[in-house]
């Protein structure tokens, strides 16, 4: 960006953390979320009775694993200096997943259903303060997903269709009956139109609102190669392979770096922004994504199946870590 862009952007009037209607806890969400980590927890079950092998409730497929760095410059303006992560310049290793649903990571069609695409960053070495459950771990945990707005919105929603995903299983016309009835039907079903392309080439999103230092935030990744780029014309074919995606990825981490901007998008309008509810994305033309590091991850083999193995096994992406983005 240029110097008068940055300006522009530091004077905007970004909403603190703790402004009134930031965060309104809606009634019945505790009992909501201890719900939902009971339907997980069933999800996980039903995975281990069919494989012998317990997954994750979400994004079990497992696509590839790399590691990289993480930068940090030292010259960001004074309103992107949050939190110890981006107060001074750095570099952190990390490992990447990427991932992708559906939950169960048998389902036949796999690759060639179109379906929302995960992407996790663990970042070592970070230092600061940590939250209780996380204070032995100097690691930050860092969660994206391949579309800006998820359907499960709130804890309420959650709860809902997560049985309703129980109560069907995979008779997808039945569920789709019942997912009718509902007014956010099409939200429900914007899962299934994700792109379905390389995912090299795609962008990665928070989908929902964090404490960022003083202010709060969506973040992003973008691709920033040329070849990176290109990629995305590279789309997924009724006639290709169920595991065509971590083959495209091998060949390119083969043969290419990858590169990535960390961006960041900053609240400052909860009319037009809504912090509680996941459902939407932010306009990105009024509230502008801004840039605040890099991911580096150079040429490699991207399915390691000890590397696979050890993270499915004995790696975990906690909230908790996740939210450590809160200290400041």
């Amino acid at each position: 960006m240029t110097s008068s862009q940055w300006a522009n952007l530091a004077n905007r009037k970004y909403l603190p953390w703790e402004a009134a209607g930031v965060e309104i806890i809606p009634p019945g969400e505790e009992e909501d979320m201890k719900a939902v980590i009971a339907q997980i927890s069933e999800m996980q079950r039903r995975q281990y009775n069919k494989t012998r092998h317990c997954y994750g409730g979400t994004h079990a497929r497992t696509q590839g694993i790399v590691k990289g760095k993480f930068v940090v410059p030292g010259d960001l303006p004074r309103h992107l200096k949050q939190s110890e992560l981006f107060r001074e310049a750095g570099e952190y290793p990390v490992a990447c997943r990427y991932s992708s649903e559906p939950g169960d990571p048998g389902f036949d069609a796999g690759d060639r259903i179109s379906q929302p695409r995960g992407f996790a960053m663990k970042i070592f070495n970070v230092k600061g303060e940590m939250f209780d459950a996380g204070r032995d771990y100097a690691t930050q945990d860092i969660e994206f997903n391949s579309v800006p707005a998820i359907e499960l919105a709130d804890a309420k929603t959650t709860r809902e269709i997560l049985g309703i995903r129980l109560m069907y299983d995979n008779d997808k016309p039945e569920m789709y009956e019942r997912l009718r009835e509902r007014p956010d039907y099409e939200l429900q079903v914007s899962r299934d139109k994700a792109p379905n392309k390389h995912l090299e080439s795609m962008r990665w999103y928070s989908q929902t609102a964090y404490r960022f230092g003083d202010y709060v935030m969506k973040y992003r990744l973008v691709p920033s190669t040329e070849t990176q780029r290109k990629l995305a014309q590279e789309k997924v074919k009724p006639e290709d392979a169920d595991d065509i995606l971590h083959r495209w990825l091998q060949n390119f981490h083969s043969s290419h770096d990858a590169e990535f901007l960390f961006e960041v998008q900053l609240l400052e309008n909860l009319g037009d922004q809504p912090v509680e509810y996941a459902g939407s994305a932010w306009d990105e033309k009024k509230y502008p994504w801004q840039p605040v590091a890099e991911l580096v991850i150079p040429k490699q083999e991207s399915f390691s199946y000890a590397r696979k193995s050890f993270w499915e096994d004995h790696m975990r992406l906690d909230p908790v870590g996740i939210a450590r983005f809160i200290i400041s």
